[in-house]
């Protein structure tokens, strides 16, 4: 499983170039409306010349805010409110004084009022724009903090499964060495050389195989049956005529996706448990069928069997197995695991007995191809274009529109 890249909404995905869409978009609409509102009150067009001028002064002491808040953010929520209200008082103070500065200009000797008369009077402007700036500032910062933890959280998560995966298929191959040279001392101490001799050979081939293959990889079935062939052509040297197979695969099933190494255990089971106890050996059949959208792959053997089907979890029905024949209690409760990890609730594994004896297991699956994963892979990956590398780092919360620093 891959790790996931960092995903941020697209229009983040560039903070500075988001900031300064936002500052002109939240100033330029502010200007329109007190424009819209003067002339709408039959106010003199050359009252829009003073409007300018304010809104660009509250425009420049919204940079300076965000300089200082981004750095109050980080702080301790005591000292980043209690910081942030002196800043913000600070510049609603400024603010209102040269909106009334402005204005005094303006209406010099039309209207006679004090200075601190229209400071009151011109204060509640100030205080209503930068209050509402300051208020989105620090939520879009702690909407994209949130955003950015959940992400971070959703990659550990997909590290951790992948690490439980790697160890539960680095666990197949011990289990599997466990049980062929056990077969290969038997025929050493049998000084059957020979067959020795090409079960080693067959084993390397088998685990050369296998090495290329990652821990936790998602395979096709036809590769996965590949995997079982070279594993057959092991047991065959023991075995020879008393192990017979039959494969029945579907066209369409061949080319789905399923965890590798996943059937490799069932059959093992199938020898151990049905070829081996028989002086006529068994046959193992295994067939795989697409079935409104789900794959489903039957692993049966014309064994012993057990009386009625296996209750229990598979952890409980490998020992069950072990009091039977010695064996490690590995192979089922691995692959209950890997199925887990790979598909949660959204896939079935069923056990039991045939009516004539037998063991069958059954899987249940979502059907995948590599085209459909490798289309919603290029999908996910696709807003993570949007960003370069350094646009899209995720060491500090985004402090829009920090004016005086560079993308670098």
């Amino acid at each position: 499983m891959s790790v996931l890249p960092f995903q941020p909404t697209p229009f983040f995905a560039n903070k500075n170039k988001a900031f300064w869409n936002l500052q002109l978009a939240g100033w330029g609409g502010a200007f329109l409306l007190r424009a819209a509102a003067a002339i709408a009150n039959g106010q003199p067009l050359d009252l829009l010349a003073v409007i300018i001028v304010t809104t660009i002064t509250g425009f420049s002491i919204s940079l300076i805010l965000s300089v200082v808040y981004r750095q109050l953010i980080s702080k301790q929520p005591f000292v980043t409110w209690g910081l942030t209200m002196i800043a913000l008082l600070v510049g609603v103070a400024l603010y209102a004084s040269m909106e009334t500065w402005v204005h005094g200009i303006y209406s010099a000797g039309i209207v006679e009022s004090t200075f601190a008369q229209r400071f009151i009077g011109f204060v509640y402007i100030p205080a209503t724009l930068l209050g509402g700036w300051t208020a989105l500032y620090f939520a879009m910062n702690y909407f994209l903090t949130v955003e950015e933890q959940a992400d971070r959280l959703e990659r550990l998560e997909a590290q951790a499964t992948s690490a439980q995966l790697a160890m539960l298929r680095y666990q197949l191959n011990p289990h599997f060495l466990f049980n062929t040279l056990n077969s290969i001392s038997t025929l050493v101490l049998l000084k059957q050389t020979e067959p020795a001799n090409a079960m080693l050979s067959r084993l390397s081939a088998f685990l050369r195989h296998t090495l290329i293959m990652e821990p936790g990889s998602i395979v096709t079935l036809a590769q996965e049956v590949e995997t079982l062939q070279l594993y057959l052509d092991i047991e065959r040297m023991r075995f020879e005529d008393r192990l017979r197979t039959e494969f029945t695969i579907d066209d369409e099933a061949s080319g789905a996706l399923l965890p590798s190494m996943l059937l490799q255990p069932l059959v093992e089971n199938a020898v151990k448990y049905a070829v081996s106890p028989q002086e006529e050996g068994a046959r193992i059949d295994l067939t795989a069928k697409v079935s409104n959208g789900r794959l489903k792959i039957e692993v049966s053997d014309t064994g012993p069997g057990v009386n009625g089907p296996r209750q229990g979890s598979l952890l409980e029905l490998a020992k069950q197995s072990a009091q039977q024949t010695t064996s490690t209690g590995v192979g089922l409760a691995n692959i209950r695991n890997r199925l887990m990890q790979a598909y949660g609730d959204n896939h079935q594994f069923r056990t039991s007995s045939g009516s004539g004896g037998g063991f069958i297991v059954t899987i249940d699956i979502p059907f995948e191809t590599a085209e459909e994963e490798a289309a919603e892979t290029a999908q996910e990956s696709a807003p993570a274009q949007l960003a370069s590398p350094a646009q899209q780092s995720t060491t500090a919360p985004f402090a829009p529109g920090h004016p005086l620093e560079s993308n670098a």
